[in-house]
């Protein structure tokens, strides 16, 4: 059965998911990468960015889990691009011409653009639709593998709020943010739906993740 996943989305403490005051210059607002920045410390990352080193440990194995299984993928307009992206018919995200998803992608906007195929597999759909018409799409597109619900945080609160998420990993972050948009408005009771795990990484960061009951 395929499965709707949110992999190592990173949250404060006070359960930012972004910062305050996002632009095409600073994509998370004024938290810049403090949310990141236990994953740019992995192995999985520096391969990712074709370096050396990086360390392993429990943090470099969630990351590992981000492609298999996965068969498509559904993301905000708000992590495609930065705020009036779409008045520019050049912008293609934020990831270059090959982009870390290989797998089709449904970018979830008022203002959509025919597809764009690039580099490695990604193809990006824009779809103006609600969160259970985007995930019947996707599921389709994704030929029984799982889709990914990539953020940002209003993506997932509204999959959260449909009761489309099977299974969720946040990642809590030991830094307060104060102010952006936070992951966890309006949902609340969430815990009632959800088997629920921590593990605590030397890193200082907090893994959380949700099973949905029955699953």
């Amino acid at each position: 059965m395929s499965l709707a996943r949110v992999q190592f989305f990173s949250i404060s403490l006070d359960g930012f998911g972004t910062g305050e005051g996002l632009s095409r210059d600073a994509p998370f607002g004024h938290a810049g990468d403090r949310l990141h920045q236990w994953m740019f410390a992995t192995r999985w990352w520096q391969e990712m960015v074709g370096e050396p080193g990086g360390s392993r440990g429990i943090d470099d194995m969630f990351l590992r889990l981000h492609e298999p299984g996965i068969g498509a993928e559904i993301m905000g307009a708000g992590k495609f691009g930065y705020p009036g992206w779409h008045e520019d018919p050049e912008w293609k995200g934020w990831w270059g011409a090959n982009p870390p998803f290989h797998t089709p992608v449904f970018v979830l906007t008022h203002h959509t653009r025919p597809s764009i195929e690039m580099e490695g597999g990604t193809t990006f759909h824009f779809v103006d639709a609600s969160a259970a018409e985007a995930l019947e799409a996707a599921s389709k597109a994704a030929g029984g593998r799982d889709v990914r619900i990539g953020g940002g945080p209003t993506t997932i609160r509204e999959f959260l709020a449909a009761k489309l998420i099977d299974h969720m990993h946040i990642v809590m972050v030991p830094i307060l943010l104060g102010r952006g948009v936070r992951l966890w408005d309006g949902i609340e009771g969430l815990e009632k739906d959800y088997a629920i795990e921590a593990a605590s990484s030397p890193s200082g960061v907090t893994h959380l993740t949700f099973t949905r009951r029955g699953v």
